[in-house]
């Protein structure tokens, strides 16, 4: 006890010393394991990566404003690093936790990551972001409550869930990067996993009571499909954002995306099916948990309740439905809704293509046409430390270049405090999912066919979705407006998972001459050294 306890107080010292944060703002610690272990999601013995010997890892429980203290011990025999999906790491790009910001974590070695979830609520998760580790584990919830002042558009609930669903393979994590590193493509999936079980995953009521589920994708390919057998679902909150309390049987889930839905226990007290399939496959994989009442009287019965499988237009009606809710607080108390995006006139338009194809015989994947070759130090360290050669500004292209398939450390440059339109273009047969860091944007417009200027006249100017993935479905397009005020040199990546290793991600470098701490806090003085920044020294002590 005495040695945590120092190890608490050291650790606030080292972070009052790294950031001027205000007096409130509470602290939270956490001190992880990073191991191997053997998991058996699909009823095989797999190597997979425990977080405090944890599959999945533990949530981090968190409100508004707060500072979390996250100390990583890396026992694993490669390197490591943890990123956050959704936090925005407000003017600190260098902490999250992306090859393209962060050192990773050598074998044998600890990093203390130290965030703050400012201005931000909501259901997130974190996630490995090296190598191919995400297929392995290492991945929990992430959830941000409102402070206790700040009120939230619907009653508390009895209870809270976190509901973590993907799909899975039962090879190791080491094998499918292998293949991938061959050049091949991966074959479909093996199945399903709820909290990390194949089947049998529980989530326990009480007849009458109404529960909060929070719900997100960290699988490697799929959309999923999400239902309750007998159960309507209300989505009250969307990666930060208070919605338009819409009720759903069933709703879609894709690849990296979080959901928050209500769930009123309000059947006979018996066990229900709790049911994920995938969408868009050829084969529909499936797995089912248990909603399981006080005092149930049996087991799951009846058949299981069927889902959409291929029907495009059923999930695009589902998302255009999902909306801000304009009068509820977000993180502060005023309401979402005060901040008129669409009466904003955006200074430049981004159209980003994705594409598949071969270079060198090896199966690649670009956005507007470059595939993204990790350097060989991270790029906001070459920013800081004004190490020439490491990638070249306007490395990709703004627009669609129509052209091959070819290599490159694509970094894409925007200024800071501009307000701009990004459109998402998929060609492709597939659904495509995209996230940023570092950023909420707004959904704007989707449709299927091909973005032109007249596609505006279809966008949501009024109480569009404000969140941090979005979903691009087949031979169609997305449309987002984002205000780029965090400036930071921030990871756009596809989330289905082989595409992002195998190119199709860059970096959108959001950028400022200013030198004000008002902009971007300094570069962290425990911040870990990595290929040419190696020997050099972050600030003194």
């Amino acid at each position: 006890m005495a040695a945590n306890a120092s190890f608490a107080t050291t650790l606030t010292i080292l972070f009052s010393l790294l950031f001027a944060v205000t007096a409130e703002d509470p602290y939270r610690f956490f001190n992880w394991n990073v191991t191997y272990g053997d998991i058996y999601p699909l009823g095989v013995r797999q190597q997979g990566i425990l977080i405090d010997g944890k599959f999945p890892g533990p949530d981090i429980h968190s409100v508004t404003n707060d500072n979390l203290v996250i100390n990583i011990f890396n026992n694993l025999d490669e390197p490591f690093l943890l990123s956050w999906n959704g936090v925005q790491q407000r003017r600190n790009s260098y902490v999250d936790g992306v090859y393209g910001t962060t050192c990773p974590i050598p074998p044998g070695k600890n990093y203390t990551y130290m965030l703050q979830v400012k201005d931000q609520i909501g259901s997130f998760y974190y996630f490995p972001s090296l190598a191919f580790h995400k297929a392995a584990g290492g991945f929990g919830g992430i959830r941000i409550l409102s402070r206790p002042r700040i009120p939230v558009p619907f009653p508390d609930p009895a209870g809270d869930y976190t509901v973590l669903i993907g799909d899975w393979y039962k090879s190791n994590h080491t094998d499918l990067k292998a293949k991938l590193d061959s050049g091949r493509k991966l074959p479909l999936p093996d199945g399903i996993l709820i909290n990390g079980r194949g089947t049998g995953a529980t989530l326990n009521v009480e007849q009458g009571k109404t529960y909060r589920l929070r719900i997100s994708n960290v699988g490697l390919q799929h959309s999923l499909n999400f239902r309750i057998q007998n159960h309507k679902m209300k989505v009250v909150e969307v990666e930060g954002t208070h919605t338009l309390q819409t009720t759903f049987s069933s709703f879609d889930v894709h690849v990296g995306q979080s959901y928050s839905v209500l769930v009123t226990a309000d059947q006979p007290a018996h066990d229900y099916y709790v049911v994920v399939s995938s969408r868009f496959t050829s084969t529909v994989l499936t797995t089912t948990g248990v909603l399981r009442y006080s005092g149930s009287s049996g087991g799951v019965s009846g058949p299981i309740p069927g889902g959409p499988t291929i029907q495009i237009d059923w999930s695009l009606n589902q998302a255009r439905a999902i909306r801000t809710n304009l009068t509820a607080s977000g993180p502060r108390p005023n309401p979402q809704g005060s901040y008129h995006y669409g009466m904003i006139n955006t200074t430049r338009t981004i159209r980003l293509a994705s594409s598949a194809g071969q270079v060198n015989g090896k199966q690649r994947y670009a956005v507007n046409s470059v595939s993204f070759k990790p350097a060989d130090t991270p790029l906001k360290l070459a920013d800081y430390f004004k190490i020439d050669g490491v990638y070249r500004v306007g490395s990709v292209q703004s627009q669609p270049t129509g052209g091959g398939i070819y290599l490159d450390t694509s970094v894409l440059q925007a200024d800071y405090r501009t307000f701009v339109e990004i459109v998402f273009e998929n060609p492709e047969n597939i659904v495509q999912t995209w996230h940023l860091d570092g950023y909420s944007f707004w959904v704007v417009g989707m449709d299927g066919g091909k973005w032109s200027p007249d596609s505006r006249n279809e966008y949501n100017l009024r109480d569009a979705l404000a969140r941090c993935t979005v979903q691009v479905y087949p031979s169609s397009w997305t449309a987002i407006y984002i205000a780029l005020d965090n400036v930071g040199m921030w990871n756009l990546r596809s989330e289905f998972w082989a595409r992002q290793y195998l190119g199709q991600q860059l970096y959108l470098r959001v950028y400022t001459t200013s030198t004000s701490l008002r902009d971007e806090f300094p570069i962290p003085k425990n911040a870990l050294l990595c290929g040419r920044a190696s020997g050099r020294s972050t600030r003194p002590l």
